[in-house]
């Protein structure tokens, strides 16, 4: 259902001279984004496409077989192939510039190609985010309903059904197939089944600093196992951690992250899901940013010993651009906003919320501003 999304034409154009990754969680488009390329090439799925899940393209894989008279080779989940960068990196400079090829995973590609024959220079790396406002409102107007996108979350299958019951089988199956294949392809994990209660504790740590050391007790296992678990579960894009934004004028906490998670819909609470919401329209905006233009894009936060926060501090090349506070209901702007505009050189903030009230100015003592009008004033994606 969705072909045109917002990373084609970028990728299209870098496939001209180099290859390219594309991560990103499992069930987020990367198949269909892959094979819509292929279409619009005139190149059949038969001779191009080759998927390591699929027993006889595995077997082609790992005998080294690739399509050599195809103009573009996706290869998808290849990542799992302990040699798939050597691979990659043979054919490309064997066919380069006449052949070239597109790489999709579930899981982070620009961790998992370390080690082995350097790739450097020979491709560009994106990360495909799902469905926000901005795009959906660029490419299915008519189906653009805030209320439903944050209901049922942004990953097409479940967004486009608008089943409960649907989605609830959806999310079941999803997080089975992580820890099931994804996690048992690309780390040795013992106790599958505690990564699994991880997995479900942590909707419930979305917005606040994140315990590792609660997380251990609850779970019974070293603090150093959780430590790990998280950073697997990030690298396979089931969560992520912002750090806190510091400045000489405030007494900011130095390590306490918060943690979001790729899927907000997996949030019951309203608070916390609007709050991880509009984390990922950020977060995709970031990585946008990054993927296409080359700037070195952060996502943070604002707090200080005291206990005062804004929830979000984009920077660029480490120089941050805005701020923004997530409120559900359009309240009166934060007396923290006020404070922390005084005492930092971040030039612009907002308090985003889901009613209708535009009041404030965000250059002085902040603006508050409807989320849909917000991502149109910072051209989110």
């Amino acid at each position: 259902m969705i072909s045109g999304r917002y990373l084609k034409a970028w990728i299209e154009e870098d496939l001209t001279r180099k290859m390219v990754f594309l991560g990103g969680p499992r069930q987020v488009g990367k198949t269909t984004l892959a094979k819509r390329i292929l279409a619009d090439r005139n190149l059949s799925e038969d001779s191009s496409y080759r998927n390591w899940d699929v027993l006889e393209d595995r077997k082609e894989i790992l005998r080294e077989k690739l399509p050599s008279e195809s103009s573009l080779v996706v290869l998808d989940e290849v990542h799992k192939f302990v040699r798939w960068r050597s691979l990659v990196k043979g054919f490309f400079d064997k066919f380069s510039p006449r052949r070239t090829i597109l790489v999709t995973g579930s899981a982070r590609l620009d961790y998992f190609r370390k080690g082995g024959d350097s790739l450097q220079g020979r491709y560009h790396y994106y990360r495909l985010h799902p469905l926000t406002l901005p795009e959906l409102q660029q490419l299915y107007p008519e189906s653009c309903d805030l209320d439903v996108l944050l209901k049922f979350g942004g990953f097409p299958e479940p967004f486009f059904s608008r089943s409960e019951r649907d989605w609830r089988r959806w999310q079941m199956e999803r997080q089975s197939r992580i820890v099931q294949e994804d996690l048992r392809d690309l780390e040795r994990i013992q106790e599958a089944g505690k990564v699994e209660l991880l997995m479900d504790a942590l909707p419930t740590r979305v917005g606040a600093p994140l315990s590792i050391k609660s997380l251990q007790e609850d779970l019974m296992v070293a603090h150093a196992t959780v430590a790990r678990w998280l950073d697997i579960l990030e690298n396979l894009y089931f969560c992520f951690r912002i750090s806190p934004y510091g400045s000489p004028r405030i007494r900011a906490v130095k390590k306490e992250q918060k943690l979001y998670l790729w899927d907000w819909s997996l949030i019951e609470d309203p608070g916390a899901r609007f709050e991880n919401f509009v984390a990922s329209h950020l977060l995709k905006y970031c990585h946008f940013v990054q993927d296409t233009q080359g700037h070195k894009m952060e996502l943070r936060y604002l707090r200080d010993t005291d206990k005062r926060e804004v929830d979000f501090v984009v920077l660029q090349n480490k120089k941050p651009i805005f701020a923004v506070e997530a409120k559900l209901s359009d309240t009166a702007l934060s007396p923290h906003i006020k404070y922390f505009s005084e005492r930092t050189s971040i030039p612009l903030f907002f308090q985003t919320h889901l009613g209708s009230a535009w009041f404030g100015d965000a250059t002085t003592q902040g603006q508050t501003i409807p989320f849909s009008d917000l991502c149109r004033k910072l051209n989110l994606v």
